[in-house]
């Protein structure tokens, strides 16, 4: 069975397994205190603009839920709300983590994944003009993914637009990017990790799918949120003791540009896939240029893929219809794309 079912499915790239046999003799200070966060670090700065390097402030953590609420929970007051899609990760697959930790999610409905400036401005306006704030939670953060759930992207004008409404009414901005590899890395996307970088508080960019054994990449962008976060990540149990096994994976990513390389690879193979679908009439069931691909497929179709391939169903939509996702990742090969689109064109005999 070939596996298109997420994108997280195989260990490492064989240059972070390398990195860490190579140092597995040395030892080293213990929480991320060490050489190789630093190092990581710094090679991540190095994407951003001259001038915010010297802002940025880096952290390592281990998974994206534990990075969602550590983030949320260090930086939101008791009373304080987060804005998020409907369709966001925080929303619908952390099991209620944001909650847990004693924070509404205000989620707005969410076309193709995405909200709008003008949504979450009328969120901030509502409670603004309120009579009675001290009865209601107060929108505090905006939460989006890039790319989303459903693999589109914001563009730059979109997310300029979402800064301004945060800045007009005080909101902090935090991007989710458990995916941003294979966001920055489609053909449509019109932003760099510099521009992130520059419109948001706060922003991760995700190992765990992106070549890595596991680990997010916690950025922070807005000095005033920094102090403390260390402290924060401890008290949420994301302080790795052994730390230097993440700054490693990440000093590997980012410093030739593996990262960018890696994720874009992943993405031309998904076109394909995209392309092989649409060529024999499979509809697509939400629109992404990136690793991401969804698509309807009737019950025989699921039958006849279902026996070679993997791919995550995603829902039932009626009169023998359904939703599924097919994924690419770093680890996908040629190889496997060959025979996944070598079988979606028979389908168009059946």
């Amino acid at each position: 069975m070939i596996r298109f079912n997420n994108d997280y499915n195989h260990g490492a790239h064989p240059a972070i397994l390398e990195a860490l046999v190579s140092t597995n003799d040395e030892a080293f200070e213990g929480y991320g205190l060490d050489p190789w966060c630093e190092a990581a670090a710094a090679e991540i700065v190095k994407y951003l603009d001259e001038a915010d390097r010297d802002r940025a402030q880096v952290h390592f953590l281990v998974g994206g839920t534990q990075t969602n609420f550590t983030v949320i929970s260090a930086l939101l007051r008791p009373w304080e709300s987060v804005v998020s899609p409907a369709s966001g990760h925080i929303n619908v697959h952390e099991t209620g983590a944001v909650e847990h930790i004693g924070h509404k999610i205000e989620a707005l409905p969410a076309e193709n994944g995405k909200i709008t400036a003008a949504q979450v401005e009328k969120i901030a306006r509502d409670f603004r003009d309120s009579t009675i704030p001290e009865h209601i939670t107060e929108p505090k953060m905006v939460y989006l993914s890039f790319s989303t759930e459903v693999g589109s992207l914001y563009t730059l004008a979109e997310l300029e637009a979402m800064r301004a409404v945060c800045d007009e009414y005080g909101l902090y901005l935090f991007i989710d990017g458990a995916r941003l590899g294979y966001g920055l890395g489609s053909p449509e996307c019109d932003m760099t990790i510099a521009d992130i970088a520059r419109l948001t508080d706060v922003f991760y960019i995700g190992g765990t799918k992106c070549g890595a054994l596991f680990g997010e990449a916690v950025v922070i962008m807005n000095p005033a949120l920094a102090p403390s976060f260390r402290s924060a990540i401890k008290q949420n149990g994301g302080m790795l003791a052994k730390g230097w096994l993440l700054g490693l994976q990440f000093h590997t990513l980012f410093k030739d540009g593996l990262y960018f390389e890696i994720t874009r690879a992943a993405i031309g193979k998904a076109i394909r896939i995209r392309d092989a679908f649409a060529a024999v009439g499979v509809p697509a069931y939400a629109e992404s240029p990136t690793n991401q691909q969804f698509v309807i497929l009737n019950e025989e179709q699921m039958r006849i893929l279902g026996e070679k391939y993997i791919y995550e169903y995603e829902a039932d939509l009626g009169e023998g219809c359904h939703a599924v996702r097919f994924c690419t990742s770093w680890s996908t090969t040629d190889a496997e794309v060959d025979a996944l689109v070598a079988d979606i064109e028979k389908l168009a005999a059946e």
